[in-house]
């Protein structure tokens, strides 16, 4: 009994430490509007390079990619990045070689903005290829940043203090989407 009073209570304790942000509908109606955004940035464009970070970026990249195809007329190029992000250099690898995004625009995706530190490596796998222009987009912008980068395309700004952590599920087996605070 004593089990399950403890397990109960702690069940209660995580849930109250968990601030939710946004719901499933909330973090759609947030692509969807980053998808017209970027679809009004690029009028002119018959092709772009969607690149998200890998993981979440990455999914978030695939569900801009769904709602740009139903909205737009791109050819749309859907790339991974993979970095290493405790490394004090850049250290990064892509799914596909540069042929994909020479000469393109390229949309750096990934789902939250800390330090600036991930989409500024992001941007570095870019800087040795020419290309037409390169675009950033997060769900959440935390407004840490340490680094000098810019989002272009954001769903939330959230103010937090740097013991806060925003956390976004998405695609997981299981469990609901949503970006909450801890």
């Amino acid at each position: 009994m004593l089990k399950i009073v403890l397990f109960v209570f702690n069940l209660f304790d995580t849930m109250a430490s968990q601030l939710l942000i946004l719901n499933k509908k909330q973090i759609q109606q947030k692509i969807d509007r980053i998808a017209y955004q970027i679809l009004e940035d690029n009028l002119n464009e018959k092709e772009i390079v969607l690149a998200g970070i890998w993981d979440r970026g990455y999914k978030l990249a695939i569900r801009l990619e769904r709602v740009l195809k139903k909205i737009s007329g791109f050819k749309l190029t859907l790339l991974r990045i993979d970095l290493q992000k405790e490394s004090s250099k850049l250290v990064a690898k892509t799914d596909l070689d540069e042929s994909h995004w020479r000469n393109k625009v390229i949309i750096i995706i990934d789902d939250v903005l800390n330090s600036g530190k991930t989409l500024a490596y992001g941007l570095g796998v870019f800087l040795n290829t020419p290309h037409k222009k390169i675009r950033t987009v997060v769900l959440v912008d935390r407004s840490h940043k340490i680094f000098p980068i810019a989002t272009d395309f954001v769903g939330l700004e959230l103010a937090t203090i740097l013991k806060e952590h925003v956390d976004v599920v998405m695609d997981v087996d299981g469990e609901e989407d949503r970006v909450y605070l801890s």
